[in-house]
C-alpha cells in the first residue's frame, strides 16, 4: 500500500523513488497541497488487517484460495508453512542449507547480492529499475548480456550502498538489465517463494467449463487473475513490493516490443527461472512443468496492472472486520448476503406494485359501475309514464342496495324519516334539474321511490364528502326534512 505526497524542495527525487519502492507513508506538510483532493486507498482496511492481525488475514485469504483451487492436504500445509517443502529435484531448505548460510553471512555484511530480500536491498535495486524505465527501446533488452567488468563495478557500488550516477554514460542499458537478473538469480529463494510453487502450477490448470459442465482446454483468465490476486496478498511484504516493481517494468518493456523485440513471452523465458523456478533445479527436474511456468510468467506480465488489487470481497471483509459488523468468511457468504437483500427488495417492490395495481383497478371498476348506474337511472326516469316505468323504478329501488365492486356492502333498506328536506331539494337540483321538480308537481312518482339507497346508509361525514367531489360521483336523491322555519331550496349550503 502506497500513499504518496511530495513537496518540492523537501525530499530529493531519488529519496522519493526509494520510499515509493518501499511503499512507506510520506506525510506532506506543504500547506499549498492541503487543498488538493484526498484519494482514499481502497485497500486501506486490507493492509491494516494484514499488518495488525496477520493470522486472521492469512486465514481469510487462504480460505478463498481453496475455493478456487483444489489443494490436497499436503500442498495446503506447504502453502501455510506447516510442513517441509517437497520440490522437484529434491530442492528445498535442506538441499540449500549452505546457500542459506552464505546468504545470512552476506546479510550481516550488509551485502544485497545473495542476501535475503529486504526493503533496504529493494531501495538499492530500484535505482536499476528506474534507469531501465528510461531505456526501454534498446533492442534485445534483458536478452543481450552486458560487459562483465562494468557489471562488477556496478555490483560493488550497490553492495556498498553508494549512490550511482547511471546517467553519466559509464554504464550501458544491457549492463543494468543483466545485473538486475543477476540480483534475482542470487536470492536464497525465488521471488514468488518456494511455498507458492505448487499453487502456481494449479493456477495454470484453471480452465473454463462448457455448458455440460465438462472441462475445456481454454484457460479461465478471470479465475486465474483472482487466484493470483489472492496469492500475492500473502507474499512476504518485500517480495510483493519488488514483484510489483519488476512486473510493471516488464509490462512497459513488452509494450515497446516493436522497438526492443522483446515480447511478454520472451521476457517470461528470461525471468521465469528467477521468479518461479525453485532454486537448485534444472529443466530436466521440471519436465512438463516448464511450459506451465513460462506461460504463467507471461500471463503475469500481461495482466500485471490487475494483480496487485485485492478482490472486492476481501476489501469488504476487511472493512466489516474493523467496522464491528459480522465478517464473512468467503466470497460465497458475501454473494449470499447480497442476493438475500436483493430478493427481499424485489419481493417488497413487487408486492407494492401489485397493491397499487389492485387499488387502481378497483377504483376504475367502481367508477364505471357508478357511471352505468347513473345512466340507467336517467334512462328509466326519462321514459314516458306507464306501468312498465313504475315497475322498473320499483325493481331499481329494490336492488339498489346490492354491493358494487370495491365498495362496502350496503346496509339493508329501512324506511326511516329523513332529517332534511333542503338536502333533498339540493340533490334534485344537482342531479335531476328542473325536470324532477316539474314531475313532482304533476304527481308523478317522487324521487324517494327511485332512491339508490346509498344516501340512507351514508353518515354525516359521507354527506360532506358527497358535495366536495366532482359531478362524476352519483348519489341517490331522497327526501330530507329541514328544521322548523327552513324552506326547501333555501340557499346557504356550501357545495
Amino acid at each position: 500500500m502506497a500513499t504518496e505526497a511530495q513537496s518540492e524542495g523537501e525530499v530529493p527525487a531519488r529519496e522519493c523513488s526509494r520510499s515509493d519502492a518501499i511503499c512507506n507513508f510520506v506525510i506532506c506538510n506543504d500547506s499549498s497541497l492541503r487543498s488538493q483532493p484526498v484519494i482514499f486507498n481502497p485497500d486501506f482496511f486490507v493492509e491494516k488487517l494484514r499488518h495488525e492481525k496477520p493470522e486472521v488475514f492469512t486465514e481469510l485469504v487462504v480460505s478463498n484460495i481453496t475455493r478456487l483451487i483444489d489443494l490436497p492436504g499436503t500442498e495446503l500445509a506447504q502453502l501455510m508453512g506447516e510442513v517441509d517443502l517437497k520440490l522437484p529435484g529434491g530442492a528445498g531448505p535442506a538441499s540449500g542449507f549452505f546457500r542459506s548460510l552464505m546468504s545470512l553471512k552476506r546479510k550481516e555484511k550488509e551485502v544485497i547480492f545473495g542476501s535475503p530480500l529486504t526493503e533496504e536491498g529493494i531501495a538499492q535495486i530500484y535505482q536499476l529499475i528506474e534507469y531501465l524505465h528510461k531505456n526501454l527501446r534498446v533492442e534485445g533488452l534483458f536478452r543481450v548480456p552486458g560487459n562483465s567488468v562494468r557489471q562488477q563495478i556496478l555490483r560493488d557500488a550497490l553492495n556498498n550502498g553508494t549512490d550511482i550516477d547511471l546517467e553519466s554514460g559509464e554504464f550501458h542499458s544491457n549492463d543494468v538489465a543483466t545485473l538486475l537478473k543477476m540480483f534475482l538469480g542470487e536470492l536464497p529463494e525465488p521471488l514468488l517463494t518456494h511455498k507458492h510453487f505448487h499453487v502456481h502450477l494449479k493456477i495454470a490448470d484453471l480452465m473454463q467449463f462448457d455448458d455440460k459442465g465438462n472441462k475445456t482446454n481454454v484457460p479461465d483468465k478471470e479465475r486465474q487473475i483472482e487466484a493470483l490476486q489472492l496469492l500475492f496478498l500473502i507474499l512476504p511484504p518485500p517480495n510483493r513490493n519488488l514483484l510489483k516493481l519488476l512486473l510493471d517494468l516488464l509490462y512497459q518493456t513488452a509494450k515497446k516490443q516493436d522497438k526492443n523485440k522483446m515480447s511478454a513471452y520472451n521476457l517470461a523465458l528470461m525471468f521465469a527461472p528467477h521468479v518461479l523456478w525453485p532454486k537448485n533445479v534444472t529443466a530436466n527436474d521440471l519436465q512438463e512443468n516448464i511450459t506451465k511456468l513460462n506461460n504463467g510468467m507471461a500471463f503475469m506480465i500481461k495482466h500485471s496492472q490487475k494483480l496487485f488489487k485485492a478482490p472486492a470481497y476481501i476489501r469488504e471483509c476487511a472493512r466489516l472486520h474493523y467496522l464491528g459488523s459480522r465478517t464473512q468468511a468467503s466470497k460465497d457468504d458475501l454473494d449470499l448476503t447480497a442476493s438475500c437483500h436483493t430478493r427481499s427488495f424485489q419481493l417488497a417492490r413487487s408486492q407494492k406494485r401489485n397493491r397499487v395495481d389492485s387499488c387502481s383497478q378497483q377504483e376504475e371498476t367502481q367508477q364505471r359501475t357508478e357511471e352505468a348506474l347513473r345512466e340507467l337511472f336517467q334512462h328509466v326516469h326519462n321514459m314516458p309514464e306507464s306501468a312498465k316505468k313504475k315497475q322498473l323504478i320499483k325493481q331499481f329501488n329494490k336492488h339498489s342496495g346490492t354491493q358494487t365492486p370495491g365498495r362496502e356492502p350496503a346496509t339493508p333498506r329501512v324506511q326511516k324519516r329523513v332529517r332534511s328536506r333542503s338536502f333533498s331539494g339540493l340533490i334534485k337540483r344537482k342531479v335531476l334539474g328542473n325536470q324532477m321538480m316539474s314531475e313532482k308537481k304533476n304527481e308523478c312518482p317522487t324521487p324517494e321511490s327511485v332512491a339508490f339507497g346509498e344516501l340512507k346508509r351514508a353518515s354525516k361525514e359521507n354527506m360532506n364528502l358527497l358535495f366536495s367531489g366532482s359531478p362524476a360521483v352519483m348519489v341517490t336523491p331522497t327526501r330530507l326534512k329541514l328544521p322548523e322555519g327552513k324552506k326547501e331550496g333555501k340557499k346557504g349550503w356550501a357545495v
